[in-house]
């Protein structure tokens, strides 16, 4: 919904909360989730405002909301309400009003050593013990800088400074972070800093209704929190389709040539344009795919993309559409070949008229609102498409994994066969049970896969441990490598053992990248083997249908499983004998 999408209009927000929230609800396909809201100040609104963003997201919450300024006596003695409640996610929303003591003037470096070291383990206090009782990921803010500054400037550098205490209380937060699985800080901070600290300190909302911030500001804050939710959740966008003329460079290189484009630090507009593609740039290092999307001949947009200045060139990208195709076709395209998702894409581009034509016909693609160059970076990074929560080896490399494919498309035509085909990639399989070093990575596949998933089941990283620690699961990962090199971690099934000889799997996804190419085979045939060597008798499969993941709703016929059930949505309940299992991969070689 573009209402939802920044830069979006707070105040309209908070007045039409409940027929927006009533416009959202009419979707459907939501993952549902049990978020607290453990708060050191008023959270009402703020509650509000982080469901609509998290419907907007496709994540339906459920909320369990801490009595006022209760988040301590809530984490560290618990209450019945909340241990009933089991949260997958705890959000506490503290500020600097929940600070204890601050230094003083009077006070030498050991005594404010000595208070820092106090507030910090209060909070230190409430995070081990919520992580020692629920299986849950905990979200906390930070704090934001204090609304007056007693020593001015010194405040900052001084140890006795308001400023250098919260400086120093942050990066302990920081360091908790950096060491502690399921835990993030919502950075209100720096979103306060973006707001403008005066107006988000104003003090009115706080002694009138308690709020820690100004009620206009509260949008923005729960935006934040809902992005670092969805991305936990795999809701992030996974690719970029971007215009060039206007957009990655200044002027249209039919018209102007190549040598006209102003591009570079010769002139100030070409400067900006320079940095909005080094923007770009940076996101292949996070799994970010590139793509181009132009009206033009292709030998005028490769030019451009080899313009001397430019950060970007045509490597950087998996696929160039340069044509006079519509552009909402172009995508379609670009998202079959790379068997994504098109509302798996951001698609920049400078013409309003493209972005409405593509926002009409291609359902849930982002398509920001940028105006001039000046705020292109702006306007995309705000959005927070790309939120990092976790982040794997297997990010850094997606570029290349996506031109690897390329190579095997390229290399298929050349067969008549396609066994042939599949025995010529000497594809080898490591398919074991969960190891630690994965889990990260299992967790953000369960999260991103939409097509190849069969139940449409999310897990966290720490759903993940907790399925890992337990003897009533089978649960296997599959890696796969060929000649064109190591595509990862790429395939998981989590089976839940029921009544001694009975597998129910609760989890079977694969990533899109390996389509096609026996694995899920491969993966079924070490099920069988691992549940037989448990004696059990029958496996249980089943296929929850979404807009997404319409691939695999004869997945288990294939797999040689007996439909038992399919009511009226279409959901189907398959199972599986296992007396008589035959192994079915015959292209892939195995390790186990």
């Amino acid at each position: 919904m573009k209402e939802l999408e920044y830069p979006f209009d707070a105040n309209l927000l908070l007045k039409n909360k409940r027929k927006i929230k009533k416009e959202l609800l009419q979707k459907d396909n939501f993952i549902e989730k049990r978020i607290a809201i453990l708060g050191g100040s008023t959270t009402s609104e703020i509650k509000n405002m982080l469901e609509l963003f998290l419907l907007n997201y496709g994540i339906k919450p459920t909320f369990y909301e801490s009595e006022y300024n209760k988040f301590y006596e809530d984490a560290v003695f618990g209450n019945a309400e909340l241990n009933e409640f089991n949260p997958d996610i705890i959000y506490i929303h503290t500020t600097n009003r929940n600070i204890t003591n601050y230094p003083t003037m009077l006070d030498d470096k050991k005594t404010i050593d000595e208070i820092l070291q106090a507030e910090y383990d209060k909070f230190e206090k409430v995070w081990d013990s919520l992580l020692n009782r629920f299986n849950a990921t905990i979200i906390q803010n930070n704090f934001e800088y204090p609304y007056y500054r007693l020593l001015g400037n010194k405040d900052a550098s001084d140890i006795h400074g308001k400023t250098n205490f919260i400086t120093r209380l942050n990066q302990k937060f920081y360091d908790y972070a950096n060491i502690t699985k399921n835990f993030f800080i919502n950075d209100i901070n720096y979103i306060s800093a973006c707001y403008g600290l005066d107006k988000w300190s104003n003090q009115f909302y706080y002694h009138m209704y308690k709020y820690a911030m100004e009620v206009p500001a509260i949008p923005y804050l729960s935006f934040n929190v809902a992005n670092i939710v969805k991305s936990i959740y795999g809701k992030n966008k996974k690719a970029f389709v971007l215009d060039l003329d206007n957009t990655l460079w200044g002027g249209v290189v039919g018209d102007d040539g190549v040598e006209n484009l102003s591009i570079g630090p010769e002139v100030p507009t070409g400067q900006v344009y320079l940095e909005f593609q080094e923007y770009l740039k940076e996101h292949k290092n996070l799994g970010v795919i590139l793509n181009i999307n132009s009206k033009n001949d292709y030998e005028n947009a490769i030019a451009g993309l080899n313009h001397p200045a430019g950060a970007l060139k045509p490597d950087d990208f998996i696929i160039v559409k340069a044509n006079w195709n519509p552009k909402n076709v172009n995508i379609k395209d670009i998202a079959e070949e790379l068997n994504l998702g098109a509302d798996s894409f951001v698609f920049v581009d400078d013409n309003p008229a493209e972005r409405n034509i593509v926002r009409t016909y291609i359902d849930g693609i982002a398509t920001p609102e940028i105006d001039v160059p000046e705020n292109y970076v702006r306007m995309i990074d705000k959005n927070a498409y790309f939120e990092v929560t976790n982040f794997s080896e297997e990010d850094i490399k997606k570029n290349d994994l996506y031109k690897d494919n390329a190579k095997r498309s390229q290399m298929m035509v050349a067969f008549d066969n396609y066994d042939d085909y599949l025995k010529s990639l000497k594809m080898v399989a490591e398919i074991s049970s969960f190891k630690p070093i994965y889990l990260e990575r299992i967790s953000q596949l369960s999260n991103k896969s939409n097509q190849f998933n069969l139940t449409t089941k999310r897990y966290s990283l720490a759903d993940i441990e907790e399925v890992n620690n337990s003897d009533e699961y089978i649960k296997i990962y599959g890696k796969l490598e060929d000649i064109f090199g190591d595509n990862g971690v790429i395939s998981v099934v989590i089976g839940h053992i029921k009544n001694k000889n009975e597998l129910h799997i609760d989890l079977w996804i694969m990533s899109c990248r390996v389509l096609k190419r026996d694995m899920e085979f491969a993966m079924m045939d070490e099920l069988a083997r691992r549940a037989q060597e448990k004696g059990i008798k029958t496996i249980y499969g089943y296929y929850y249908p979404t807009q997404k993941n319409k691939m695999v709703k004869e997945f288990y016929e294939s797999q040689g499983f007996e439909l038992l059930n399919c009511d009226n949505e279409g959901n189907k309940t398959y199972k599986m004998e296992l007396d008589n299992y035959e192994k079915k991969n015959n292209v892939i070689e195995v390790k186990v």
